[in-house]
Order: C-alpha cells, then structure tokens, then sequence
C-alpha cells in the first residue's frame, strides 16, 4: 500500500471515527433543476427564472437559495432606471434569504410568472429583460436578471427589477 492510500484511508477512518462525513458536491443552481443534459442554455435559463417565480409562490426557501450564487444581489431599482443611487439592495445570499423570507413571502403572491424572456448569452454569462406577473401587478420589462454558469450549472447572480419608469 502506497504512502498516499495510507494517508488517504487513515482520513477517511478520522471523519467516520468523529461522526463527520466526507463532503459531497452539491447541486446548485440550473443542477438543482434535474433538467436533461441536452437542454440548451437558452431554455435552461428560462426554466430557471419560471421555477423562481414557482418556488416564490411555495415559499420554498431553501430551493429558491439553491438558484443563486454566494455574491448575488438583489437590487429594487425603485421605478428610477437613470438613478441607481436610489436603488436598495440585498447583497449576498443571507440578504437575499432575508428579502425573501421578511418580504417578498408575507406578501403571499398566488402567481408570479415571467414571460417576454430575452435572452443574451456571452460565454458563462447571461443577461435576461423580463416582464413579470405578480398577481395583477405587470412589470413590462421591469426585470433584468444575470446568471453566471459555474462548473457546468447556472446560478443567478443579479435580479434588478422596478425598472419600468413610473408613469405620473
């Protein structure tokens, strides 16, 4: 037996003899989403935005993390596209859990459909313009999403919505 198989073995037998267990890779993001291999980016990516808006209305939370990379963000541009100072933001997955469990959830949205999807791919990243349907409330156009593509799954990595300019 090699050096290197003793080393092996004998780290293996300390996890097991500690009750740890050998980390497995998870699956995130479009992975999470069990979609067929032959499933193109386009279609993947828009899958993802639809099961974003599915699980919003579940309120299942731990599924909805599971889509997004560790730096995201969410960003409410506040219906002021030309003025990004304004915009709030929840950077990172703890504050996007926060948003929305505190308050995307209480509002207890019965449908949240994307549709009017344009899709933009450049390499292992993507950008997205979507209207989105909450409930009766239509955003045309108001949601721009970026994905970044990491070892072989789509995360998102931005949702910025309230694009759309109010109107008086």
């Amino acid at each position: 037996m090699t050096l290197w198989r003793r080393i092996l073995l004998f780290f293996y037998a300390s996890l097991t003899l500690y009750g740890c267990s050998v980390p497995t890779p998870s699956t995130a993001g479009s992975c999470s989403l069990n979609l067929p291999n032959s499933t193109d980016d386009a279609t993947v990516i828009r899958v993802m935005i639809a099961a974003e808006g599915q699980l919003v209305v579940a309120q299942e939370i731990d599924a909805l993390m599971a889509l997004w990379s560790e730096d995201g963000y969410v960003a409410d541009a506040r219906h002021t596209p030309d003025q990004p100072e304004d915009d709030q933001h929840w950077r990172g997955v703890d504050a996007i859990r926060h948003r929305y469990v505190r308050v995307v959830f209480p509002g207890a949205p019965t449908d949240a459909t994307p549709s009017d999807m344009e899709v933009e791919i450049a390499g292992d990243r993507a950008l997205v313009t979507a209207t989105t349907r909450i409930g009766a409330e239509i955003a045309p156009g108001g949601d721009r999403w970026t994905l970044i593509r990491q070892n072989g799954c789509w995360l998102f990595e931005s949702l910025t919505y309230n694009l759309e300019p109010q109107t008086p």
